[in-house]
């Protein structure tokens, strides 16, 4: 069995640095980017690896230091809390249920942009999601 607190005990180390670091990357709406998400809890996503990536959609830019994104997964999920589409020939899915806000320190890098049309379709999707109550 894989002890878990030693994944918490890497990550804790790993992200002292992060916060440390400050490299100037530049990213826009749109863009797809490995960053370091960590290691979570729960049934939170987590990243993988060494540096505990994964693949995320920037889905709004608020500054250059601060952005909100959808992470993705290779693994093509049904539902409406995931938005499916092609990425480099291969399908995807945006994990809509994982927003998450992140900081432009755990950018990694840039592996590429997701279409226009796609883009739109998602945040379709996310806004019909998040429609909590009808206030009219």
């Amino acid at each position: 069995m894989i002890n878990v607190m030693n994944y918490f005990d890497e990550w804790n180390n790993l992200k002292k640095e992060i916060n440390s670091s400050h490299p100037k990357v530049f990213f826009k709406e749109r863009d797809i980017f490995y960053v370091s998400l960590g290691q979570n809890v729960g049934f939170e996503e987590n990243g993988k690896g060494q540096k505990f990536s994964r693949p995320v959609i920037v889905l709004r830019k608020f500054n250059n230091m601060v952005f909100l994104c959808v992470p993705l997964t290779s693994s093509v999920k049904e539902g409406e809390f995931y938005f499916n589409f092609y990425f480099n020939n291969k399908g995807n899915s945006a994990i809509l249920s994982q927003i998450k806000l992140i900081d432009s320190n755990r950018l990694l890098s840039k592996i590429g942009m997701i279409s226009d049309k796609d883009f739109n379709d998602m945040k379709r999707k996310i806004s019909k999601l998040l429609k909590l109550a009808d206030f009219s």
